[in-house]
């Protein structure tokens, strides 16, 4: 047991960051990434900021990433695409979404590209997003999840064991939209589409709104 934990340690840390960013990353995942950054403005959070894929891609209006990301080999690999894109200055504040080192109300934005499906405790990251956002800020994300069709939705639910383990604790049945609602935003702007197999490729893009006065 102890060895094979070690072997998912090295694996999760050396392996896994290269296999998200050759899935998730690149020129051909750039038109699906750029909906979700449409609007983007001031101090943005950036939560599971990778090796950077979004990097060359924020609106102008930003002046400011705090990146959380937990891979030391994903910080590392982002050091190439930061150093080409200077502007924003990109600042890695944590390592815990659910733990942001941030004071009230003091970001104008966050950024979720396909991280919430594997964040452990995700009702506590997005309490935080609620509580770190300004009143009127908003969460842009583009997330993977459950599918409308009751039979993808029985094979997402076989496969779901092997693709956390394979994939760092990723679900493939988490509802995105729902989950937003829930901590206490407003959905602003929302759409749902298909890229691949739908069992991994059901997706949402959207922003919602943070109305806390």
């Amino acid at each position: 047991m102890h060895r094979s934990l070690q072997q998912m340690g090295f694996y999760e840390e050396r392996v896994l960051p290269r296999v998200v960013e050759l899935t998730c990353g690149g020129k051909r995942m750039e038109r699906v990434r750029l909906p979700a950054l449409v609007g983007l403005s001031g101090t943005i959070v950036e939560l599971g900021f990778g090796s950077g894929s979004n990097v060359g891609l924020y609106p102008p209006e930003v002046e400011r990433v705090l990146a959380v990301e937990p891979s030391t080999l994903a910080r590392e690999r982002s050091g190439a695409r930061t150093a080409a894109h200077p502007m924003p200055p990109i600042e890695f504040i944590g390592l815990d979404g659910a733990k942001l080192p941030l004071a009230d109300g003091s970001v104008d934005a966050v950024l979720s590209t396909w991280t919430l499906c594997t964040i452990p405790d995700v009702k506590g990251a997005l309490a935080e997003v609620r509580r770190v956002l300004r009143p009127g800020g908003s969460l842009h994300f583009l997330e993977h999840g459950i599918s409308p069709e009751p039979k993808v939705v029985r094979w997402q639910r076989r496969v779901e064991p092997v693709q956390m383990r394979i994939g760092g604790g990723c679900h493939l049945t988490r509802d995105a939209p729902a989950m937003i609602e829930a901590a206490g935003l407003r959905m602003d702007r929302l759409t749902r589409f298909t890229i691949g197999p739908r069992v991994f490729a059901t997706m949402s893009s959207g922003v919602a709104i943070n109305d806390d006065a």
